[in-house]
């Protein structure tokens, strides 16, 4: 029998310059994921919320047009699992351009490519992994772009593993 350990994620020394992540979730935004962003973040632009004015607006085609701190934070989120899911702090975003409007019930994806690796000059066992990341919608439209930077442990540092607790009954079996 072998037991696979919970391991989630990249180390630095994973990542390799050049190399594309096409992220594996996709995520559709609803009017309430819209709705309640908007109102938790304060942002009293109606264009989020308000149809009836939302269909005064050139730029929406007349629909909601979905909060831009929404679609950032789920691209941002769509790429943890490749890009940052080990990360113990992210060091910067750059560069972020928001190039197509996205709409509710628009579904959102996010490909990055590694665009640097260095080791940590004041952290022994961590690097930053520097990405460029882009979000597209369903039907291929690139909807925003950022460059980004994160501390990521090597898997010599132990940062991120052996956080599974052992049970305190045994191992797992088919009989129990």
């Amino acid at each position: 029998m072998t037991v696979h350990e919970a391991a989630l994620g990249r180390y630095f020394e994973d990542f390799v310059i050049d190399d594309i992540y096409q992220h594996p979730f996709g995520r559709t935004i609803g009017e309430a994921d819209c709705s309640w962003f908007t109102l938790l973040t304060c942002n009293t632009n109606q264009n989020h919320f308000n149809a009836h004015l939302a269909r005064q607006n050139p730029v929406s085609g007349g629909r909601i047009i979905v909060n831009s701190g929404l679609t950032i934070a789920v691209v941002l989120g769509l790429s943890v699992l490749d890009m940052s899911q080990n990360a113990v702090a992210n060091l910067g975003i750059d560069d972020l351009k928001l190039t197509h409007p996205v709409y509710v019930g628009d579904t959102l994806y996010a490909e990055s490519i590694c665009t640097g690796l260095r080791p940590s000059a004041s952290r022994p066992g961590f690097g930053i992994v520097s990405m460029r990341t882009r979000g597209l919608n369903q039907d291929g439209d690139e909807i925003m772009s950022w460059n980004r930077a994160a501390l990521l442990p090597s898997r010599e540092s132990g940062v991120g593993q052996g956080y599974f607790p052992v049970a305190k009954v045994g191992p797992l079996s088919r009989s129990r």
